[in-house]
C-alpha cells in the first residue's frame, strides 16, 4: 500500500532534495534544511549494462560526492538519504560506507533516515537492507535515527534489515518502518542500551513480508525498565494490534508516557476493551488508534473516556476495510504491508 510517503521534514527542518547536476537553483543555508540524497536508477542500470551511465544521470555516491563539494557540510544537521538505485536488489551499503567516510566533514549531523524510498520506487516490502547499526556507531552524536525497511533479493541472497543489539548514549528518537519486522530486529532494539531515548517507533507488518514477533519479545518496550526515558511508544501498523493492546493495559511503561500509538494495524473493539479495562490513560497527551477496526460506538467511548481529562485521541478509521470471506471470516488489514 502507499500510505507511507516521502519525508516533508526531520529534525524539524524541512526537506530538500539536493538538485540535480546542473540545476541553478540557489542552495539555502546548510544547516537550514535536511538534505535528501537521492541517485538515479538509470544510472545504476546503465553503469552495470554499458559501463557509464547516461550524461545526465547520477549515482547516489555521484551526488553525495558533489553535495559534499557544493555544500559546507560540517553544518548539516540532518540527512534523508533516498533512493540509492535499484533498492529491490541492491541494499544500501555503498550509501553506508559513504556516509562513515564522510564522518569527519559531518560534525554537526543530528538525524539521519536511511530509505526514503516511496511505493513508485519500490514498494516497501522489497527495499532491500542490511546491517544499519554501523551508522549509529560511526555517529556517536547521532540523535534521531530512522530507517525504512523490507527484503530484496540477489541472486536467492536475501537483503534485508539487520540490528543487532548496540549502546549508544545520545540517540533520543529511533523510527523503523516495515511491512514485516523481523523479530531478530525487535529483539535487537529490545536489548540495545538506549539511555537518552525518548521516541521509538516500530511499524511491525504482517507474517506474509517477515514479521515473526510475538508479544513477548516486545517486553523491553512494555516493562519500561531498559529505556527509562521512553515518553513516546508506537508499537503500530501490527496484524498482532489486539494482542499488543491487551498487553499495555498492564504494561509498566504507559505510567510515564505521553503518546502511545498503537495505529495502522487490526485494532478491534476486543483489543480496545482490553485498553480501556486496563491501567488509567487519562495522564496522556495523546491516544493515537487512526487506522484500525474500532466500530462508531467505540470510538465515542474511547473519546466520551479520554477527552474530558485533556487526551488527544485519535480514532479515525481512514480508509481502513475489513473484508468477510466466503466462510463467514472477518480478514482485517494492516495499513502498510506491501
Amino acid at each position: 500500500m502507499g500510505f507511507y510517503d516521502r519525508l516533508e521534514e526531520l529534525y524539524g527542518l524541512p526537506a530538500l532534495t539536493f538538485p540535480a547536476q546542473g540545476s541553478s537553483a540557489a542552495l539555502p543555508a546548510p544547516d537550514a534544511v535536511a538534505w535528501r540524497i537521492t541517485g538515479q536508477p538509470d544510472a545504476v542500470a546503465w553503469r552495470f549494462s554499458e559501463g557509464e551511465p547516461l550524461p545526465e544521470e547520477e549515482c547516489w555516491d555521484e551526488v553525495f560526492d558533489r553535495f559534499c563539494t557544493e555544500v559546507d557540510t560540517t553544518r548539516v544537521r540532518a540527512l534523508i538519504v533516498g533512493n540509492w538505485g535499484d533498492p529491490d536488489d541492491m541494499d544500501p551499503s555503498d550509501a553506508i560506507t559513504a556516509l562513515l567516510a564522510a564522518r569527519d566533514r559531518l560534525p554537526a549531523l543530528r538525524s539521519l533516515f536511511l530509505g526514503d524510498i516511496v511505493a513508485e520506487e519500490c514498494e516497501i516490502s522489497r527495499i532491500s537492507q542490511t546491517d544499519v547499526t554501523p551508522l549509529l556507531a560511526g555517529f556517536p552524536a547521532l540523535e534521531e535515527f530512522g530507517v525504512r525497511a523490507g527484503e530484496g533479493n540477489l541472486m536467492g541472497e536475501a537483503l534485508r534489515l539487520e540490528f543487532p543489539a548496540l549502546r549508544h548514549d545520545v540517540l533520543r528518537s529511533l523510527t523503523v518502518q516495515s511491512g514485516g519486522l523481523p523479530a531478530d530486529v525487535v529483539r535487537g532494539v529490545g536489548a540495545s542500551e538506549l539511555p537518552a531515548l525518548e521516541h521509538l517507533d516500530l511499524w511491525l507488518g504482517i507474517s506474509e513480508y517477515g514479521a515473526d514477533c510475538e508479544v513477548a519479545d516486545l517486553e523491553p518496550f512494555l516493562s519500561g525498565a531498559r529505556f527509562p526515558r521512553l515518553r513516546h511508544l508506537a508499537l503500530r501498523n501490527s496484524e498482532r494490534q489486539d494482542e499488543i493492546a491487551a498487553a499495555m493495559a498492564s504494561a509498566p511503561v504507559v505510567a510515564r508516557l505521553e503518546v502511545l500509538d498503537l495505529s495502522m494495524g487490526t485494532l478491534s473493539d476486543d483489543g480496545a476493551t482490553a485498553l480501556l479495562a486496563g491501567q488509567p490513560l487519562t495522564h496522556l497527551k495523546k491516544l493515537d488508534l487512526h487506522h484500525n477496526f474500532l466500530s462508531e460506538c467505540f470510538q465515542h467511548r474511547i473519546r466520551e473516556t479520554l477527552e474530558p481529562a485533556g487526551v488527544a485521541v485519535d480514532v479515525d478509521h481512514g480508509d481502513a476495510e475489513q473484508d468477510e470471506g466466503d466462510s463467514g471470516t472477518v480478514q482485517r488489514y494492516v495499513s502498510v504491508g506491501e
